[in-house]
């Protein structure tokens, strides 16, 4: 199984908790690809022709509840080229900050919202991050991913 791991931040912190994950998760799959989601679009998920591939969404929240900058045309992407993902299996890292409740996590949350309604299938569910909790994304989202990474290889 191969996993993707799309990154959407503004001051690193997302990219930080891929790299961490692709350095402490990769005896648990056969490849991990980290890619910043800079110029990509709704094409980064592929066909159904790809067997095995398992998608990461890691973004963190900008402005008043925004996809990041890098991310905004992958974002977009999904409403303006729409087609199918029902080959897609995904999961979300949103990164936010409860000092925002109205828009905690929204970039991630943005994500999983407009994949599954294009059919995409997320497996388990969004893990979000509060900056304000003094706890390292990094450390907390390994950790999550493994438990994330064990359940969707056990459901492929």
């Amino acid at each position: 199984m191969k996993l993707k791991i799309l990154v959407g931040t503004m001051t690193g912190t997302a990219d930080y908790v891929a790299q961490a994950i692709q350095m402490d998760c990769a005896d648990l799959v056969d490849e991990i690809e980290v890619l910043m989601m800079d110029g990509l679009d709704i094409h980064a998920f592929g066909d159904a022709s790809e067997q095995g591939l398992l998608h990461l969404i890691c973004t963190s929240t900008y402005g008043a509840g925004d996809v990041p900058d890098n991310a905004r045309a992958l974002y977009e992407s999904l409403d303006a080229q729409p087609r199918y993902l029902g080959h897609v299996r995904y999961g979300v890292i949103a990164l936010g900050d409860s000092a925002h409740q109205q828009t905690f996590c929204f970039g991630g949350k943005k994500f999983d919202e407009r994949l599954q309604d294009l059919g995409a299938q997320r497996v388990g569910e969004v893990w979000c991050h509060d900056a304000s909790s003094g706890t390292m994304a990094e450390a907390e989202g390994t950790a999550w991913c493994h438990e994330w990474l064990a359940r969707a290889i056990a459901a492929a």
